[in-house]
């Protein structure tokens, strides 16, 4: 199993909107080419932080890869794709931008080095570590 992090503005999709869904929502709309790549990486199974970005900037749940790579409808030039998550469980304590930087365990985060990107693979042991920070189950 792998693990990600998937952002998301929370004024248009939210770890709210997420739970709401009963069933797998595709995760559209990504424009980037290593998002992208790093979607075609993702397995069913493998599980990811949910974070909402821009003012929030925190983890805030976890999803679970339900659907993996395939074409966005959204997606008028056919160049990219979306998977599909599915909710699994809210952190108990949101984990925001600043603790992870300020932890110098997790200073080779994508989240940190590449901020603007919105899928990213996380490492066993970082996903241990935010887990704890976020006292929820690893």
């Amino acid at each position: 199993m792998k693990y990600w992090l998937v952002k998301s503005e929370p004024g248009a999709w939210s770890w709210d909107d997420q739970v709401r869904e009963t069933e797998p929502v595709g995760w559209e709309g990504v424009r980037n080419h290593q998002a992208a790549n790093n979607m075609k990486a993702m397995k069913i199974g493998d599980l990811g932080f949910f974070y909402h970005s821009v003012k929030e900037k925190q983890v805030v749940g976890i999803v679970e890869v339900a659907g993996e790579y395939h074409p966005d409808p959204t997606d008028a030039s056919a160049k990219f794709g979306m998977v599909d998550l599915v909710a699994v469980r809210p952190v108990v304590r949101p984990v925001t931008l600043a603790e992870i930087k300020a932890d110098p365990r997790l200073q080779d985060l994508a989240l940190i080095r590449q901020s603007r990107l919105s899928v990213m693979p996380i490492g066993d042991e970082e996903w241990r570590i935010i887990c704890a920070m976020g006292e929820t189950e690893a």
